[in-house]
């Protein structure tokens, strides 16, 4: 910790050796899985420094209200509290916010515009003294009523605003050919309204980290975070300081999925820390956690789709409506997302999209796995299947009729550049083994489980299909680039390779795909990974299903680098990297890679930047927005007891093209884990509010898929690769998070005959629903 007074914390991040064999293509363990498994991992929040005190938040209770006065005497005044912070002690500046927009308060100033917004600050000597402190300050407030309706903040111009900023955040249209002349043309219309509702993270490792105060007047920051550079950006000025006098190091991230995007408590604690002279930690706990993030944006959609006879879709007339809160987050890019994906992966002439991301008093919403075209898939798919029955045609060979394919220009205008087979896909799954017949015999099998609600009567087996296209990598212009550092030197007679990058691992694995690209490039055994910190350039966000492409192309370019110049002090020709040894194709082997190396060490650090992308534009929605579109198929088969409304999700088959396997164990983990947050969407997980009020912020009444609700998963993965990715690859964390939703909502659909708008579907839409017409 360069000019840092104090000494490194225990159970601090360090290097990692990473163990066992395999390049590209290998399925080499994880070398934090062990101890994930056994307890022994450590995550930020078991960051401990001796004098260190514990920071903790005041947060309000009301949505929208105006703070008349506050008081923190009583709570400064608490034995054992060092510090007591409002808005007037934030020594820089006092707003911070995503892609420039800073327009969220460190700490409340004059108002709160939702629940769970950030007060007041205590440092203490135990974290039990600052929650005490805590209920020692003393605040009174004019109440208000607040703004809580997303249609209105929208399209009503008398509807009072959130904030200064002008309503909506982002109006996104897409305009394609002519729809009104199409509608007229049109043989057959469907049309829906669709509702999504507010699907929160569920991270199980909360909002935590420790600062720790420098001699230099900076300070160190031990977080656990998605981005530490764009953390950078906006705590800096916050705290008053230039980016290096702050020394960011990642701590153990407990999961992400967007939801570590935007800053939690990396100002409060450094504040604290500056002002007391001591290390400050702070640990949200389950029920801080549910305020201390944004979540997935609500989103109220209405489509209507005209087709010929034969189900060949003419016109798509979409609107999309996303609740992004009370301040602005990754809302416009959300926006974006949910426009340029609006009609999914199919073939259709005439488009009219509009995408509108609002300001509320509702929770702030932001960034989670799928960003937007999650809530326009399960929209777009329902559609398909309500165009299936119209047309009487079943749901795949609709989806077949309408497939896009390589050649297919989307609503957007881009070209799909590389292969897309999503007929054959469609076709794999249906054909796909299809699961056991129910054996209602075990109770276990059956909806409700060992609850005994049912012993088969009731039970209804449905089938259901879901395609989902999610654009990978940062989109709409954006300067996308990740940077690595790699250093080739022999340590204890063993040639090694340092990987040191900014990357966020955030359980995706990225530290074994590391150590396996840099295998491969440069023939080494031995692979150490540096501590992700911000003593090296930017990796950008891990997000958008990037870091593999990214983060692993600079990885690739600077091992290239590497080994160029390691080759360069050889006079032989055609040489390459084997085993650890360099070898000629016409001289055999020239030496070890300890003998040319010797004391010498060789560095080398890259930028890798993809495809330049362009912006949509603002009246036609048309650019080449995204620089890679990844899809995934799903088929879900579950049994519905209908006059409880129980679901049970029997089996989910998933076929998903990624380009190149780099690693096959971690690619199905994150098929299975993105299947699991779609099941957890369709069928269970919302936060819900009222009044914007938020009801159950607690594992107990917020519910998340257990390993008791994931059922088998049948696999088929495809490599159809693209040629503008290293080695061919494709983004794949987040498109079976897209389809798997929409394929069991359409099961429960096959099971029951009800129309199900709305999800999570709950047990009372089903026993109260009106069957489909």
């Amino acid at each position: 910790m360069n000019g840092s007074r104090q000494s490194t914390p225990l159970r601090a991040p360090h290097e990692i050796a990473v163990p066992g064999q395999g390049g590209v293509g290998d399925s080499p363990l994880r070398p934090d899985g062990t101890l994930k498994v056994k307890g022994e991992f450590a995550y930020s929040s078991d960051l401990w420094i001796d004098g260190m005190l514990w920071g903790a938040t005041l947060r309000s209770p009301h949505p929208r209200a105006r703070i008349v006065s506050i008081d923190t005497s009583a709570a400064l005044a608490h034995p054992g509290v060092h510090a007591v912070l409002t808005e007037e002690d934030v020594p820089g500046r006092k707003h911070f916010g995503l892609d420039h927009t800073w327009d969220q308060p460190v700490l409340a100033i004059g108002e709160v515009r939702h629940q769970g917004e950030p007060i007041a600050l205590v440092a203490a000597d135990h974290p039990e003294i600052a929650r005490r402190a805590l209920e020692k300050i003393a605040i009174e407030w004019e109440v208000l009523d607040p703004l809580v309706d997303a249609r209105r903040a929208a399209f009503d111009p008398s509807y009072p605003r959130v904030q200064e900023r002008p309503n909506p955040a982002r109006h996104q249209p897409v305009r394609v050919g002519d729809v009104e002349s199409a509608r007229a043309a049109a043989e057959v219309v469907v049309t829906g309204t669709f509702e999504v509702g507010i699907q929160d993270q569920a991270f199980l490792g909360p909002e935590s980290g420790l600062a720790v105060p420098a001699d230099d007047g900076g300070v160190d920051l031990y977080v656990a975070t998605q981005w530490m550079h764009n953390d950078l950006k906006q705590i800096g000025p916050c705290l008053g300081l230039p980016e290096s006098k702050i020394r960011m190091t990642l701590s153990g991230v407990g999961g992400a999925f967007g939801g570590r995007e935007d800053l939690s408590m990396q100002i409060h604690a450094a504040m604290l820390a500056m002002r007391t002279g001591r290390p400050v930690k702070m640990v949200y706990n389950r029920h801080e956690s549910f305020f201390g993030h944004v979540h997935r944006h609500p989103a109220e959609m209405r489509y209507e789709y005209g087709a010929t006879k034969d189900g060949r879709i003419v016109y798509a007339d979409v609107e999309i409506l996303l609740d992004g809160g009370a301040y602005t987050s990754a809302t416009l890019n959300v926006v974006g997302n949910a426009a340029s994906l609006g009609v999914g992966p199919y073939d259709i002439p005439n488009i009219k999209i509009d995408a509108y991301g609002v300001y509320t008093n509702n929770p702030p919403c932001g960034a989670m796995r799928g960003f937007g075209a999650v809530q326009a898939c399960f929209a777009y798919e329902s559609m398909m299947d309500r165009l299936a029955a119209a047309c009487g045609l079943d749901p795949v060979t609709v989806r077949q009729r309408n497939a896009a394919s390589q050649g297919t220009r989307l609503a957007t205008g881009q070209v799909l550049w590389a292969p897309l087979p999503m007929a054959e896909m469609l076709e794999q799954a249906r054909t796909l083994p299809m699961p056991a017949d129910l054996d209602a015999a075990d109770i276990r099998n059956l909806p409700g489980g060992a609850s005994q609600t049912t012993h088969g009567e009731g039970v209804m087996r449905g089938v259901g299909y879901g395609v989902g296209l999610k654009n990978i990598c940062f989109s709409e212009g954006y300067d996308d680039y990740s940077t690595a550092r790699v250093r080739l030197e022999v340590v204890g007679g063993e040639a090694t390779a340092l990987v040191h990058t900014a990357a966020a691992e955030v359980g995706q694995g990225l530290v074994t795909v590391e150590a396996q690209i840099a295998r491969t490039e440069l023939g080494v055994e031995r692979v150490v990974i540096h501590p992700a910190d911000n003593q090296v350039g930017d990796a950008g966000s891990s997000s958008a299903s990037r870091q593999t492409y990214m983060t692993g192309g600079a990885v690739k370019a600077a091992c290239e680098a590497v080994r160029d110049r390691l080759f360069e002090r050889l006079e032989h020709d055609d040489l390459s990297l084997v085993g650890g040894k360099v070898v000629s194709a016409s001289a055999g082997v020239i030496a070890s890679l300890e003998e040319i190396l010797g004391d010498d060490a060789i560095e080398e650090t890259r930028e890798y930047h993809h495809e330049p992308t362009t912006g949509m534009d603002k009246v036609t929605g048309q650019g080449d927005s995204h620089t890679q579109l990844a899809l995934c198929v799903h088929r879900a088969v579950v049994d519905v007891d209908v006059e409880l409304g129980l679901v049970k999700v029997v089996e989910l088959a998933a076929v998903q093209d990624v380009g190149r396997i780099i690693n096959r164990l971690s690619l199905e983990g994150q098929i299975h884990g993105g299947s699991a947050q779609g099941l957890g969407l369709a069928v269970m997980e919302e936060i819900v509010v009222r009044d914007g009020k938020v009801r159950n912020p607690s594992f107990t009444d917020y519910l998340i898929p257990t390993i008791q609700d994931m059922p088998p998963m049948r696999l088929e993965i495809l490599e159809n690769a693209d040629p503008r990715a290293p080695y061919g690859l494709r983004g794949a964390g987040e498109p079976p998070t897209l389809s798997s939703t929409p394929a069991i909502v359409a099961a429960i659909r096959d099971a029951t005959g009800l129309a199900l708008n709305r999800v999570p579907v709950r047990p009372e839409h089903i026993t109260l629903g009106a069957a489909v017409s």
